[in-house]
Formats: C-alpha cells, structure tokens, sequence
C-alpha cells in the first residue's frame, strides 16, 4: 500500500508507473490501481516471501523520492468451496 506523504511530488507518478509496467512485463504485478481520494494507491507483488517483496516493492520510485510510504503486507487469498 503506497499512501502520499506531505512530501509527494507528482514527477514521481510516470517512473511509479514504468515500475509497474515492469513488474508486470516480469509477471511479479497482480494488479495495481489508486485510491479514489487520491491518498495514495495500491498494488498486488508475487513474490516467493515477505522479505523478497519488500525488496521489490522498497525500489519504487514513489518510495524512493519520499513522495509515498509504503507498508507491505503478507496476503493470503483465501478460497472458496
């Protein structure tokens, strides 16, 4: 989950978007898409743990600028019978 900071800056909106393109391109983006208060936004990494998406996710230009904090967490997609 990637919500603004006070220090956002909207130059970081076309990079954030090329690194999901990436991810994308490599098969590690689930799906993406913003909130629609504009807070921030959200995006689904497969990875093979915690850790590893983390790393990837730490390398966001969004997260990099200090124009987003980004906070990761583990999901389990639960399955219905």
């Amino acid at each position: 989950m990637a919500m603004r900071t006070p220090n956002f800056d909207a130059a970081t909106i076309e990079p954030h978007r090329r690194f999901l393109d990436a991810l994308l391109e490599r098969g590690q983006l689930q799906e993406s898409g913003k909130f629609t208060d504009g807070s921030g936004g959200a995006y689904v990494i497969l990875a093979e743990s915690l850790d590893a998406a983390r790393e990837i996710a730490f390398t966001d230009p969004v997260h990099t600028s200090g124009s987003s904090e980004l906070t990761v967490y583990e999901w389990e997609i639960a399955v219905s019978a």
